[in-house]
């Protein structure tokens, strides 16, 4: 098995037993006292059960988080350190796989077999070996590459509630990373419900990119050490993908808050006193620990998409600023437009990125891009006035602007690749030099005499 390296050797002396167990917290009483974030094991009827050290209580005993279920664990059981932090096996037979906290498999299929270990909490590059995110990495994705364009190398933000389309959009994303650039996807689904990873895994499948994927779950039902340390599992195995392969890796974890919940949970188990709104006092530390990891060299980039719950639709909320502060790009889901059939459902005014900078797109694009907005904008500002009085009340000015912006509204959505076998709609990429010329020509007029329907899910005009 993955972890055979660290099961307790029979000769091996134990470093202490457990003294108490608290749910997922156990307390262990030593002979010497072993490193923080120090892996330890227990061995009982043939399972091995690990634990990673949080704290240090006296000389002589340490808090540990359960890493599995705590059934089968008593008092007096001995521990054994296994001399090191948690590692997992990496390869490139990785790719293709779904696989645990431990690397272990998940979907039936043989144990990764290699000699290499890495360990999760693998600092993060040296300043002198990262290179700057400056470039625009293009998805095909025609509102995202207009409005909100990813940065390679860089971090986006999903912001999304449920059924707005947001596993739809990670998958579309994991697929147009392989497809455009021939790169691979790491996929963290942390607190994942297994329905799911398991519908995930078969679209990824059916789409013909599961073999470029590599899927990392921590269950919802399992311990929070699980959730809380499976986003350093997955990250350890893209850091390996980019150094070994030189490729672009996509990493997408699913979802953010889940894993602040996780460390929330944990520093109540431990006795913490709660910070702000009731979070754990370390919040910005636990999220830094993770975002600071996602960087790139000159051999391959990580670029990141994450999806963010945000509690009560609060934007301020202290979980919610703590990721937003590492973001390069915020692409919000509105349930508004998903109401309207236009999908992907991204909110073209909320959505935002750190490129769009005439110094960096051009004028060209940034030009484009503004004119855009400018029609939604006005086209969002007369909404009321077009429900209460009709749109022959406007001026011609503004008639023209809004059909233009209705227009422009439904070009921008897309039928994507992996929903063509449920839709019947064959998926579409688009160039982002095809998709600035088909809005100049929206803005300038030339489809003025086109109707809604003619611009609607499609892909270039």
């Amino acid at each position: 098995m993955a972890d055979a390296n660290l099961k307790p050797k029979s000769k091996q002396t134990p470093i202490g037993v457990i003294s108490e167990i608290h749910g997922p917290v156990v307390e262990i009483y030593c002979r010497q006292l072993p490193p923080l974030r120090q892996a330890l094991c227990a061995s009982v009827d043939h399972e091995t059960y690990q634990f990673e050290v949080h704290q240090h209580l006296d000389e002589r005993h340490v808090r540990a988080i359960t890493l599995h279920r705590t059934s089968g664990l008593q008092r007096g059981m001995p521990v054994f350190d296994t001399g090191a932090p948690l590692h997992v096996p990496v390869s490139q037979e990785c790719l293709g796989r779904a696989l645990n906290i431990f690397g272990e498999p998940l979907d039936d299929a043989p144990p990764i077999i290699t000699t290499e270990f890495r360990n999760i909490r693998g600092r993060p590059l040296a300043l002198t070996e990262t290179v700057a995110a400056r470039d625009v990495l293009q998805t095909g994705i025609k509102v995202i590459d207009l409005l909100c364009p990813f940065v390679r190398g860089g971090k986006t933000g999903l912001f999304g509630g449920a059924g707005v389309g947001k596993t739809v959009l990670v998958m579309e994303f994991m697929h147009a990373i392989i497809a455009l650039h021939k790169g691979v996807s790491v996929f963290a689904g942390v607190g994942e419900r297994i329905r799911e990873g398991h519908e995930l895994w078969h679209e990824l499948q059916d789409a013909g990119v599961m073999e470029k994927s590599l899927l990392v779950f921590g269950e919802m039902d399992e311990s929070p050490g699980v959730r809380f340390r499976i986003a350093l599992t997955a990250l350890t195995y893209a850091e390996y993908l980019r150094d070994t392969l030189g490729k672009e890796v996509l990493f997408l974890m699913d979802n953010v808050y889940r894993f602040i919940q996780a460390g929330s949970e944990i520093s109540s188990l431990l006795g913490r006193m709660p910070a702000t709104v009731g979070y754990q006092p370390t919040l910005d530390t636990e999220v830094a620990e993770v975002e600071d990891r996602i960087s790139s060299t000159a051999r391959g980039a990580i670029t990141s998409v994450q999806a963010v719950y945000v509690p009560a639709d609060d934007m301020t909320d202290p979980a919610v600023n703590a990721i937003l502060s590492h973001l390069d790009t915020n692409v919000i889901l509105s349930r508004s437009q998903a109401g309207k059939g236009i999908y992907p459902a991204v909110d073209p005014l909320r959505s935002g990125s750190k490129m769009m900078d005439r110094h960096i797109l051009g004028d060209r694009h940034y030009n484009v891009a503004e004119g855009v907005r400018e029609h939604l904008a006005r086209y969002q500002e007369l909404e009321d006035v077009i429900t209460m009085l009709g749109m022959e009340e406007l001026s011609p000015n503004d008639r023209r602007i809004v059909v233009r912006a209705r227009k422009l509204q439904r070009y921008l959505s897309q039928p994507f690749y992996v929903t063509a076998l449920h839709t019947g709609m064959k998926g579409a990429s688009v160039p982002l030099d095809v998709v600035l010329k088909d809005c100049e020509d929206f803005l300038s007029g030339k489809y003025d005499d086109l109707s809604e329907d003619q611009c609607y899910m499609r892909g270039a005009m």
